[in-house]
């Protein structure tokens, strides 16, 4: 199994202000988009023109406070080039906390609870 970077989640109050944010701090640009069918959420990717690895934006419709960083879902993400072998692998671990079938991903948790998403490479 070989394993690589794929991008990092933060979830974003205000995605317009965010956008213009991230653009103007750090030269990020959006490179790919997701939104739900019924609007509740828009997913945003940033890249820098340089690599693949992006900063994921989430904006949940219906979130209607600041985040308490507590509550975010910060994560890591790497591609795997044998997702069902790792998937077995990572349940041989006890270590898979959620998986989403629809969008062929799953999440891990470290020791210290922190979540990894592993994603089908050429996926997302």
């Amino acid at each position: 199994m070989k394993f690589s970077f794929a991008h990092n989640n933060i979830n974003v109050k205000d995605l317009d202000k965010s956008l213009s944010f991230y653009k103007e701090a750090l030269g990020l640009e959006e490179v790919d988009h997701i939104d739900g069918e019924d609007g509740a959420f828009k997913i945003v990717y940033l890249g820098d023109g340089t690599n693949p690895h992006r900063l994921e934006l989430t904006w949940l419709r219906d979130w209607d406070r600041p985040y308490n960083l507590g509550d975010n879902e910060f994560h890591v993400a790497f591609y795997v080039d044998d997702y069902e072998g790792a998937l077995a692998k990572h349940k041989a671990m006890n270590c898979v906390v959620y998986e989403n079938e629809a969008m062929g991903i799953y999440f891990i948790a470290d020791p210290d609870g922190y979540w990894t998403e592993i994603i089908p490479a050429g996926a997302y």
